[in-house]
């Protein structure tokens, strides 16, 4: 799909005007929700390595056997996410972006509170396992909705030329929710014995979850949907279509989806690598502090959260092909520099490789919302990016801590771990050179051209 070349590069809304004061209404509504929903799914992350392998499984002589354990519902949260994108996005894309984003924000943080509620293994055996698995279940289905709805609330609100910039802001929000659990583990980590974290104190973030959702739901009430997705909504209605959906989507934008996909896939693995199994690696193989470990982490999120909106204006400047290119070769790269240095255990060289880890992330994670609602017209735009983005994280993300600890496990050595995320990165740019460039297309073009290729079928 070609960009118009007409189009001017500037934004016609100058800043302080009311179009430019009610986006970043819609950016603070976005990344409300978004910050709980990570939040809740960092801190599950997190506790899967430090507190769920000891409490929720039996003892047992190896360590890392009740981390792959763990590892293992963590995986389910995953698995549920495309679940939850495609009846999100089905939903989503018929009566609105707003009300999926209302529900989403519930559930989730429902789900987080019971499991801080949850008795352990030497309570009720394996049915302790059992209920963490079933609300992990609903925590992951309630996320997989969430990021289709509240990358396109910002995206479908905001300048062709400038989409890039003001969509990457509910990315930032995920390093915010995850720097925010940090903060309160670390916290209790620190002021707690390892007992007493161990016994209650690791609830204690989990039940937080109740205020910060109260603050986020608010938030979202205060905000409504984009005039071109009300505008479509409308036309749906008038002419009574119902096509919209996965089985939709895929029917007629196959390339868009299976690119997403591919984007997707290398990124995903990269930030699972860096965030999560990295916190195994030091903690579980190098025998580090547990409170050290957050603490490089907690510097790291800092970092990543600054430089997302930083990368998502290059893209708007340079384009979205070329900074995705550069993320995924980079990235390709990264383990294999990294775990040398984890191996030093020298604080500066683990934050300094953490933080460039990061930092190649946000290369490939900052333009990803436009580039994903760039795919797809509006009335099945929600579907699309949600099945690209959430389908990936079975085979990408849920598995990438797993497959990690297990060859660490096997060889002993991070080798085969770094070229694990060369290959995953490989795929990466493979998508990356299948994609178009859409950088400052109209959302309203892509609309027009759906609807004259459904004009044409009807002629034919």
């Amino acid at each position: 799909m070609a960009v118009d070349a007409s189009t001017p590069r500037t934004s016609p809304n100058p800043p302080g005007s009311p179009v430019r004061s009610g986006l970043r209404k819609v950016v603070a509504a976005s990344m409300a929700g978004t910050i709980v929903e990570w939040y809740e799914f960092f801190l599950y992350a997190t506790a899967a390595t430090l507190v769920f392998n000891v409490i929720f499984f039996p003892p047992s002589d190896n360590p890392l056997d009740n981390i792959i354990k763990a590892f293992l519902t963590y995986a389910v949260g995953f698995i549920a996410r495309p679940l939850g994108g495609i009846v999100f996005g089905h939903f989503g894309d018929k009566y609105g972006r707003k009300k999926l984003l209302q529900l989403a924000i519930i559930l989730v943080g429902v789900t987080t509170f019971l499991m801080g509620c949850l008795p352990t293994f030497d309570q009720i055996g394996y049915a302790a396992p059992i209920l963490l698995i079933v609300l992990r279940f609903f925590q992951g289905f309630a996320v997989g909705g969430e990021w289709g709805g509240a990358v396109l609330l910002v995206a479908e609100h905001s300048p062709d030329r400038q989409r890039g910039f003001w969509a990457s802001w509910p990315q930032a929000a995920v390093p915010a929710g995850n720097l925010l659990a940090t903060v309160v583990l670390l916290v209790l980590s620190r002021t707690l014995t390892e007992e007493q974290f161990l016994a209650w104190g690791w609830r204690v973030g989990f039940w937080l979850s109740v205020v910060i959702v109260a603050v986020g739901y608010y938030i979202r009430t205060k905000v409504t949907d984009a005039p071109i997705f009300i505008e479509a909504q409308a036309e749906a209605e008038a002419a009574k279509k119902s096509s919209y959906g996965v089985v939709e989507v895929l029917k007629r934008y196959p390339r868009g989806v299976f690119t997403a996909m591919g984007l997707r896939f290398g990124e995903n693995i990269m930030y699972y690598l860096v965030v999560t199994f990295s916190i195994t690696y030091m903690s579980a193989h190098l025998q580090m502090d547990t409170s050290t470990i957050l603490t490089l982490i907690l510097f790291a999120h800092v970092v990543h959260f600054c430089v997302i909106p930083v990368v998502g204006r290059f893209s708007d400047r340079l384009g979205r092909k070329p900074v995705y290119a550069a993320g995924a070769a980079l990235g390709a790269l990264w383990g294999f520099v990294a775990f040398p240095m984890f191996d030093t255990k020298n604080d500066w060289l683990i934050v300094g490789i953490l933080i460039l880890g990061l930092v190649i992330h946000a290369l490939m994670y900052a333009s990803q919302p436009a580039i994903m609602a760039e795919m797809f017209p509006t009335r099945m735009r929600y579907s699309g990016v949600s099945l690209g983005y959430q389908v990936t994280s079975i085979i990408a993300g849920s598995l990438a801590p797993i497959i990690a600890t297990m060859l660490l496990a096997s060889f002993g050595s991070w080798v085969p771990v770094a070229i694990y995320l060369a290959l995953a990165a490989g795929v990466t740019l493979i998508a990356v050179a299948a994609m178009r460039e859409t950088n400052g297309i109209s959302l309203r073009s892509i609309d027009e051209a759906d609807r004259a290729r459904d004009a044409e079928e009807v002629r034919a």
